[in-house]
């Protein structure tokens, strides 16, 4: 199925911001000072491909079809577990966004600990989460909805990506990721 394949693929790219995370919170421990433009673009990056881009096509497309069709356990493992755990992420992001605010006009130790938590707690969060998406929730789908939805799913995810090339999402992305990489990996 096109579509689980593509979001394996983004998945990939996700754990690779993951390892960026851990590797720049480690840095700070280590004595680094907070890079704040650098934690800021990881900000971007899980905002605007992990999230809108990525999870934009989850939720408006196989979510939707997965919580509609496939009965009490669609719905339990997609509105009490996925959905969740992609807004707890927003949340993550959110108040790391406001430890950097706030280490910004008060540069000390604490404000250096708020930031490593949020961080690493997307981290854990995000490395959990894309293991049971791409060992379970996809899995489910592609052996329980019909081959017409799971046709129907591809051609929409279809017309999203080629909707995102034209914003150049994934390029202005995945080239953000790898000026990341290249600093911390």
């Amino acid at each position: 199925m096109y579509s689980v394949e593509l979001m394996v693929e983004e998945h990939d790219h996700i754990l690779e911001l993951l390892t960026v995370i851990r590797k720049a919170c480690c840095g700070v421990l280590e004595g680094q000072e907070v890079n704040d433009g650098d934690f800021r673009s990881m900000i971007s990056f899980a905002r605007n491909y992990a999230d809108k881009h990525h999870h934009g096509k989850e939720e408006q497309i196989l979510f939707q079809e997965m919580t509609q069709h496939l009965g009490q356990i669609g719905v339990n493992l997609i509105q009490h577990g996925m959905l969740v755990e992609h807004d707890l992420g927003r949340l993550h992001m959110s108040e790391l966004e406001n430890a950097l605010n706030h280490y910004k006009e008060n540069p000390n130790a604490m404000g250096k600990v708020n930031i490593i938590a949020e961080a690493i707690g997307y981290a854990n969060l995000l490395q959990r989460h894309i293991d049971k998406e791409n060992q379970i929730v996809y899995t489910y789908a592609e052996k329980n909805l019909t081959e017409e939805i799971l046709k129907s799913v591809d051609e929409r995810v279809i017309a999203f990506e080629k909707e995102a090339q034209q914003a150049q999402i994934q390029d202005t992305y995945l080239n953000l990721l790898e000026e990341l990489k290249k600093k911390y990996c």
